[in-house]
């Protein structure tokens, strides 16, 4: 990719108080154009965000990342301030596919052939899909609170289903769910990060701003196509290549206790088929754990990507 694909790009008053020292550009992948901060030295570092939240959700681990790593976060296609380019009539735009080959595209243009990807909800699921898709480029894999959508999706609970009903519901026809949802976005939001047990005092106050500023009509339908790929392409791409294809990299697996995934799923169990070299355990947190317990999420992440073993913190 040439140079000219990358332009800077003011950031946010949100983005620019809780990641002092990071730069912003916007960078063109050939797929999508991405938003992008970039902060400290060292080896490269790649985080990925979920929904409905923007690369503003690690501003509680990405700075002292930076003390040790060259940090990159990118808003996905169709999140935050990236482009939100069209699905296409099979969702294809929005497959884990396509958006992990923005990551691969952005970390190409700042310089960076191979580096490690940490990833929460959504991110966790591109990163997967990048590990796979790319094993030259993933050097290492963190990923939070998800298991596999191959295994989500064939042993579904009735436990998750009821607090993870958004997978179906927003997986529907247009604009069925885009309608509803855009009828009352400030309502939404606010339902969508109170999550059971855990509550919104967790978020910092400028970052919930952002991701409220963020939630639009344009944003709520590409997450909609996010779903709608998810359970046709890219569950059909993981259940062609279950049993056959494995992650080459070495691969942390953090979850949340109190959260949907530990509470309903036995997240090792799901994850060991797809990653022979794996290591992980649950935290005493929610669903969002690098904006609950910045702490463990950084005990656990600094020594892994430092090439360590990480030793379980609790």
């Amino acid at each position: 990719m040439s140079h000219d694909t990358s332009v800077s790009q003011p950031p946010s008053e949100a983005a620019a108080s809780l990641l002092p020292g990071f730069r912003h550009q916007r960078i063109r992948t050939s797929g999508a154009e991405i938003m992008t901060a970039i902060g400290g030295s060292g080896p490269p570092l790649l985080l990925l965000h979920g929904n409905p939240l923007t690369h503003v959700s690690w501003h509680r681990v990405a700075p002292e990342l930076a003390r040790r790593f060259t940090v990159v976060a990118i808003d996905l296609r169709g999140y935050g301030d990236s482009s939100k380019p069209p699905g296409g009539d099979d969702h294809a735009a929005y497959s884990f596919r396509a958006m992990a080959l923005d990551g691969v595209e952005v970390m190409r243009e700042l310089g960076f052939s191979r580096f490690g990807v940490a990833g929460h909800d959504r991110g966790a699921r591109v990163a997967f899909r990048m590990a796979l898709d790319h094993p030259d480029s993933v050097t290492q894999l963190a990923s939070l609170d998800i298991v596999p959508t191959w295994h989500l999706l064939s042993n579904i609970t009735l436990g998750w289903g009821l607090e993870s009903y958004h997978w179906f519901f927003m997986a529907q026809k247009a604009p069925f769910p885009e309608k509803l949802l855009c009828a009352d976005l400030d309502y939404y939001i606010n339902y969508k990060l109170n999550k059971k047990g855990v509550g919104l005092s967790i978020f910092d106050p400028v970052a919930f701003s952002e991701y409220a500023r963020c939630t639009t009509p344009e944003q709520i339908h590409a997450v909609c196509e996010d779903y709608r790929a998810t359970v046709t392409l890219d569950y059909e791409m993981d259940r062609a290549e279950f049993g056959k294809r494995q992650i080459a990299c070495p691969v942390l697996v953090l979850w949340g206790s109190n959260s949907h995934v530990g509470r309903h799923l036995a997240v090792m169990e799901a994850w060991r088929p797809w990653a022979p070299d794996l290591r992980g355990w649950a935290i005493p947190t929610g669903h969002y754990p690098s904006e609950q317990r910045p702490d463990l999420v950084l005990g656990a992440f600094l020594p892994f990507f430092r090439g360590e073993e990480p030793a379980e913190m609790v």
